[in-house]
């Protein structure tokens, strides 16, 4: 029973981290599949032959590619709440709340932040490339990224009075203020979009999520630049994989060589189990031929022959049964810890 806080908190550890290996290495080998997809897709120029390979490729559809061009709206843009002049084609609008929360452990105030408030909008856009010619965005919202500029940023500090700073006192939460931001996918951005490319019934070029589950990529970012902070994220993920791949070996090796230690000692202790059955068994047979051993009677149960030397007080005061059977391993007589126990041989 006492081990059993420590085999829960075993199992717990070694199940943790191979749980997390597994997942980091599921997240890590996904970015190698999708670096690799990367490395392999073909950049097209943005100009009027694009239509005409589409037109000539089977299913008039190429899987992955990679297009660059500039961000032009299709109708009317969206326009800045904040900045005028400022026009795109997404735009992000958050409101957060900073607050201090008490940190009992810590016995401090430690920053914490909610999103209070999100909303996302989105109007139709082309990539456009030269001479003229465009592609078509679709689905841009289901895409990794892009990276939208900041437009407008403030913080709404928060005001309060004494009965104010007793309930914060109280509850342990201080809020601090909120912030409101604004982030737009300005008109005129220079855009990389990885997707599968379509000529649609109408003629028209447009590029979408991959139907095969490919990651969509919209950015910000030239595509060398795009394809190298991928890489880094998927190094990144291989690290946490073999990390926690390590955490738990060592974890293995540490119940193992505890369950090897415990294993020792149960075969130390059957031994010497059956070394003072045999002794006691000739003792025994001394009793049946007369001998008196009352003498020598075990201090605790009085029947058996006191048959083992408690060390290091060196005391020899009991059978080896008896001595099994204490609660904690404390010498009878002196009231000192037992460290280990030998038979006693009577010549």
């Amino acid at each position: 029973m006492e081990d059993f806080p420590i085999r829960t908190l075993e199992m717990v550890c070694l199940g943790s981290s191979v749980a997390l290996s597994s997942l980091f290495y599921y997240i890590y080998r996904k970015k190698c599949k999708t670096v690799d997809k990367l490395n392999e897709a073909p950049v097209l120029p943005l100009d009027e032959k694009l239509a005409d390979l589409l037109n000539a490729t089977p299913g008039k559809c190429l899987q992955y590619v990679v297009i660059e061009g500039t961000v032009q709206s299709i109708g009317e843009p969206l326009r800045s709440q904040f900045q005028e002049g400022s026009v795109g084609v997404i735009q992000k609008l958050v409101l957060r709340e900073h607050k201090l929360v008490w940190n009992s452990l810590a016995r401090t105030w430690t920053d914490s932040e909610r999103v209070l408030h999100q909303r996302v909008n989105a109007v139709p856009f082309n990539l456009l490339g030269v001479n003229k010619a465009f592609v078509r965005v679709l689905c841009p919202l289901e895409a990794t990224g892009p990276k939208m500029e900041i437009v407008h940023e403030k913080f709404h500090q928060a005001s309060y009075g004494f009965t104010d700073l007793i309930s914060q006192y109280l509850s342990g939460e201080k809020p601090k203020g909120q912030l409101e931001t604004e982030e737009m996918l300005k008109v005129g951005a220079s855009l990389t979009a990885v997707g599968e490319l379509i000529l649609d019934t109408d003629r028209l070029p447009k590029i979408r999520p991959p139907t095969d589950g490919s990651e969509y990529f919209l950015s910000t970012d030239d595509f060398e630049t795009l394809r190298l902070e991928q890489e880094g994220q998927a190094e990144v993920w291989r690290v946490l994989a073999c990390i926690c791949a390590l955490a738990g070996v060592a974890v293995l090796m540490w119940a193992g060589r505890r369950y090897y230690r415990q294993l020792k000692l149960r075969w130390e202790q059957e031994n010497m189990r059956r070394e003072f059955e045999m002794m006691g068994a000739g003792e025994r047979g001394e009793e049946e031929n007369g001998m008196d051993v009352s003498e020598n009677a075990c201090v605790i149960c009085l029947s058996n022959p006191r048959g083992c030397v408690l060390l290091d007080c060196g005391h020899v005061c009991c059978c080896f049964r008896c001595y099994q059977a204490l609660p904690q391993p404390i010498c009878p007589i002196c009231r000192q810890n037992i460290k280990r126990v030998v038979p006693l041989y009577q010549a």
